[in-house]
């Protein structure tokens, strides 16, 4: 499966994070961990990065992302899974569980999509600049795309303690930048996920400490735009 793909089923748009999980409408990325033998088949399934631990160097190290995807990624649904085991939200599509969801069972239903959106939000050889409509709506909503990126580069150094900064549009394409603390996403406000960035120490602390500016200054140099724009477009369209 193209790795693209991976980003449809579980973000669709971020609809549905990954085929058990569920990012937006419109990026349902459908590549999902497979299980290994002796391993019970879970609820909510990790998926597989579309790339390897090393290819975001320099932006982010294999140990890095090592830590992030392996450790702190694969517990949220460790937990996740615990939570939900023989109950009605097992059989639930992810992203839909993390809308009507409280509690612990939405901050690691969230936690796990939020992360799979976000590693879709980035690839090797990334960068560059937007194309089309979501460039369009950049330009008409933030004037150009570098007064977009101070814009969310501020909002990110600004977020205080753990979070996402995440662009987010609504049915109009409208697009906003939302600072939102914890687990929390645009989902849970009646928006659609365009593009994340992680600001939870975690995401950053072994390659950049406490230097989260220049963690935020390396995003642009990694962003998938192709992610971003379909998610865009889906999201316009529903």
């Amino acid at each position: 499966m193209r790795r693209r793909r991976f980003l449809a089923t579980s973000l669709a748009t971020g609809a549905g994070l990954w085929s058990s999980g569920g990012l937006s409408l419109a990026a349902e990325p459908k590549s999902e961990r497979t299980t290994k033998k002796g391993e019970s088949k879970m609820a909510f399934q990790q998926p597989q990065l579309p790339y390897a631990l090393d290819a975001l160097q320099p932006f982010l190290s294999k140990e890095q992302m090592s830590y992030h995807y392996e450790k702190h990624h694969a517990a949220y649904f460790k937990k996740l899974n615990s939570l939900v085991e023989g109950k009605p939200e097992a059989s639930l599509p992810l992203r839909q569980l993390v809308i009507q969801s409280t509690g612990g069972v939405f901050n690691n239903a969230a936690q796990a999509w939020n992360h799979t959106f976000f590693f879709n939000c980035l690839k090797p050889k990334g960068g560059g600049v937007p194309q089309g409509p979501l460039a369009a709506a950049i330009e008409r909503d933030y004037g150009s795309l570098q007064d977009f990126q101070k814009a969310l580069a501020d909002t990110a150094a600004a977020l205080f303690g753990s979070g996402w900064t995440w662009l987010a549009c609504d049915q109009k394409g409208k697009l906003e930048i939302m600072p939102l603390g914890n687990a929390d996403t645009p989902l849970k406000h009646q928006r659609e996920p365009v593009l994340t960035l992680d600001v939870w120490e975690h995401a950053y602390y072994i390659d950049y400490r406490n230097e989260r500016p220049r963690y935020i200054e390396g995003l642009w140099n990694a962003v998938n735009w192709d992610f971003a724009q379909h998610c865009f477009t889906a999201a316009v369209k529903q």
